[in-house]
């Protein structure tokens, strides 16, 4: 009996040696025509440094070379790659290294969903953007591409819905979304950020912010909303919310991205 189990030992540590690791994701080399499609379409890019340009560009393929987009009843496009990976990309870029190891793939609809993710014409109540997947979707996100394209086209309305869906999911890398980025704040921001919170809720559910009224919902929805008012408007946010502009710095690192 005893040579049966070191045998199968054996077998199993041989089986070890024998299986080979997964291979990591081959990042391939930037598209040079995607460098105009980007100027063309994406704000926060054009306003970037061209040395910052070629650092964006490597990480829009490292994202791409990890997380999978796929069109449901559309054939996915090379501004929809670059679209969905921008909003992965800027609210991160302030960081040497990201990675949303909670994101599997990006499923792109045509058009804005509703709760049973149907998108046709005929169907009822389609007001969802985005979303990010929980249950048979975990570790997906869910984008209407009419939604993704409106928030890089509109650059003056406060918000981004790719970037929205994004903050959230990294919101969730710490367990919960609950407003409070964990992987991003100190503990030291902890208790400010969360007063900052309440006020800014209070002023929006009293008609008295220009924040996004979606913003008062609750503080994940706060913290996904305030962080599209400052990615897309950034010098309006300084001006009229300096507190929150300044937190917003602090989360997001992004005086390193300038």
């Amino acid at each position: 009996m005893i040579y049966i189990i070191l045998l199968a030992v054996i077998l199993v540590a041989i089986g070890f040696v024998l299986v080979k690791k997964p291979k990591q994701a081959v990042v391939k080399a930037f598209p040079a025509e995607w460098h105009t499609l980007l100027l063309e379409n994406v704000l926060f890019y054009r306003n970037l440094s061209a040395g910052k340009q070629v650092e964006f560009q490597k990480r829009i393929m490292l994202f791409l070379s990890e997380v999978y987009i796929e069109g449901v009843q559309l054939e996915i496009t090379d501004l929809d790659k670059l679209l969905v990976a921008s909003s992965a990309v800027i609210p991160v870029f302030g960081f040497n290294e990201w990675h949303y190891y909670n994101l599997s793939g990006v499923l792109l609809y045509p058009d804005y969903f509703n709760e049973d993710m149907e998108f046709a014409d005929t169907a009822s109540s389609r007001n969802i953007g985005g979303l990010v997947g929980t249950g048979r979707f975990e570790n997906q996100m869910i984008l209407s591409q009419k939604a993704l394209y409106h928030g890089f086209s509109n650059t003056t309305d406060k918000g981004n819905t790719g970037i929205h869906e994004f903050v959230h999911l990294i919101d969730k890398m710490d367990g919960l979304v609950d407003g409070i980025p964990e992987k991003l704040l100190g503990h030291k921001y902890a208790i400010p950020w969360l007063d900052l919170i309440h006020k800014k809720m209070e002023a929006i559910n009293d008609d008295k912010s220009d924040i996004r009224k979606y913003g008062g919902t609750n503080q994940a929805e706060f913290f996904a909303v305030a962080a599209e008012y400052f990615f897309e408007r950034p010098d309006l946010l300084k001006r009229k919310h300096p507190e929150l502009y300044k937190m917003m710095e602090v989360c997001f690192n992004t005086k390193k991205s300038k």
